[in-house]
């Protein structure tokens, strides 16, 4: 009864791999302690299961409770991913154009800007995490958790994450098609890796935390 209980509410349950497998290894053993305790008190032991399952409470009810911690645990995840992500970038952006051996055309208006504007729209993304980050911290001291305002502010990181990555993809494809000597440089290449890398990283965590937002 209660591998089953666990089994059918982890079935239920989307969010943080690590905090998830936490919630269900405590609710694990809060019910085998409960139904020690009924053994203890010369209950039959099948019986004694379906007992502390039955207090425990149903699946959907509890599921529910528990969607919300996933849902905020995920939402942390997120922004602080981003926050650090944010720092990378600024850091391997720097890096990737130092030194560069190639020289050319100046570049396009158009390119000047987005390239402008991509530094300026990872700062915004930082500033939108950190004040997201911050907010959940400051509403676990208050002991409260608004899941709407979370599922909006969630929503609105993912939507700052995907604009933030597309400006990225389209200045790093455009930079390399206007400088050939780019795609031999070892920093672009080697950049371009760690954006890749940083970008998945992100994008994973940008699910989980949808995931936890459409079950919370």
């Amino acid at each position: 009864m209660i591998d089953t209980y666990v089994y059918r509410l982890g079935r239920a349950l989307h969010g943080p791999s690590r905090h998830k497998s936490d919630l269900l290894t405590e609710v694990r053993h809060s019910l085998t302690d409960t139904a020690e305790g009924f053994r203890a008190g010369g209950m039959d032991p099948a019986e004694a299961e379906r007992r502390a399952v039955a207090e425990f409470g149903p699946v959907r009810q509890l599921a529910r409770e528990y969607q919300s911690e996933l849902l905020a645990g995920s939402l942390r995840s997120l922004a602080i991913r981003m926050v650090v992500v944010g720092v990378v970038l600024a850091a391997v952006g720097d890096l990737m154009w130092r030194g560069a051996p190639w020289t050319g055309p100046e570049p396009p208006a158009a390119y000047l800007f987005l390239s402008g504007t991509l530094e300026w729209l990872w700062h915004g993304v930082d500033l939108f995490a950190l004040g997201a980050y911050l907010w959940l911290g400051w509403q676990a001291r208050r002991g409260r958790f608004p899941v709407r305002l979370a599922r909006v502010t969630g929503i609105g990181l993912c939507v700052a994450l995907v604009l933030g990555q597309l400006v990225t993809i389209a200045v790093y494809t455009w930079s390399v098609t206007l400088w050939e000597a780019a795609l031999t440089w070892p920093p672009m290449l080697v950049g371009g890796v760690v954006l890749v890398a940083v970008h998945g990283w992100l994008g994973r965590s940008a699910y989980v935390h949808l995931a936890s937002g459409v079950k919370g």
